[in-house]
């Protein structure tokens, strides 16, 4: 493994929080691109709606799409503060956004989002399916079958209810993005019902993107590997937090900024020619 000098490394300062988790009580503090991400107009005059957007890849992602030129309604489920600051660099950028909290379990909110969107914008162009939920048990016997329905109406049910809801107001050139996961081709025992969605995911995503061709829409995803978001340290061992990422060939985590141009490229015209794809963010970590 190679360290990464730019970038935190661990072991990471021991930490424990309760899910969701917050940015706020992070140590270190992850980047969202908040100071280095760069815009180049790649997006300009897209409206794009993004799940899970208060914190970790969503955050990062709805900077860098402000930045390049959309405005935004993002999806969280009840974290205001995180929230509030991602409002504050959406709107530094100099685009709209609306802010929505609510639960994505629930069908009619998701119609709900997506119906909003078109109220105030008058169109969808983009919708990236972000937000996720997980726990990590040792033993099967330990997981219950309302926390099992719990992350599979987030992680899968709630991405199908919004491309059902998004899909008839978008227009040819329009972008799915569903963030999937180096665990839906290497499942870790721990996260089996996180993984099991994720692998779900890939599926969905392929299966979709061949539904919606003719209408010019396109369907991909992005599959990260160890990412410091609050999901770690509020879902995870103190020991797993610490190490979190080590395993990789960059010998790190990767902090949300280094996902958000392949989001970027998948929301604009510079994919033209894919759909169907999963572009790996894994630090080196192969998917088989």
């Amino acid at each position: 493994m190679t360290a990464d000098i730019r970038r935190p490394t661990p072991p990471y300062p021991e930490q424990k929080q309760t899910p969701p988790g917050t940015t706020r009580q992070m140590d270190p503090k992850p980047d969202h691109g908040e100071e280095s991400y760069k815009g180049s107009g790649l997006l300009e005059g897209k409206v794009a709606l993004i799940t899970g957007a208060d914190s970790g890849i969503g955050k990062a992602v709805a900077i860098a799409f402000a930045r390049e030129g959309a405005d935004l309604v993002i999806s969280y489920l009840d974290e205001e503060e995180d929230a509030r600051d991602t409002v504050k660099w959406i709107e530094d950028a100099g685009r709209k956004v609306i802010a929505i909290a609510g639960d994505i379990t629930s069908e009619e909110h998701c119609k709900s989002l997506v119906q909003r969107t078109v109220n105030e914008f008058g169109k969808i162009d983009v919708l990236v399916n972000n937000a996720a939920f997980q726990r990590t048990y040792a033993d099967i016997g330990d997981i219950d079958a309302a926390e099992w329905d719990e992350t599979f109406k987030t992680n899968i049910y709630a991405p199908f209810y919004l491309s059902k809801a998004a899909v008839p107001h978008m227009k040819a050139g329009s972008s799915i993005i569903n963030t999937a996961s180096i665990q839906s081709k290497q499942p870790s025992p721990h996260l089996l019902a996180y993984a099991s969605t994720k692998g779900a995911l890939l599926n969905f995503t392929a299966g979709l993107a061949g539904m919606v061709a003719e209408k010019g829409i396109r369907v991909n995803a992005v599959a990260p590997g160890p990412i410091w978001t609050p999901l770690i340290p509020s879902t995870m061992g103190t020991e797993k937090t610490k190490s979190f990422g080590e395993q990789t060939l960059i010998g790190r985590a990767g902090q949300p900024a280094e996902l958000a141009g392949a989001y970027v490229l998948l929301a604009s015209e510079r994919s033209s020619y894919m759909t169907a794809a999963v572009i790996p963010v894994t630090g080196g970590e192969i998917m088989m």
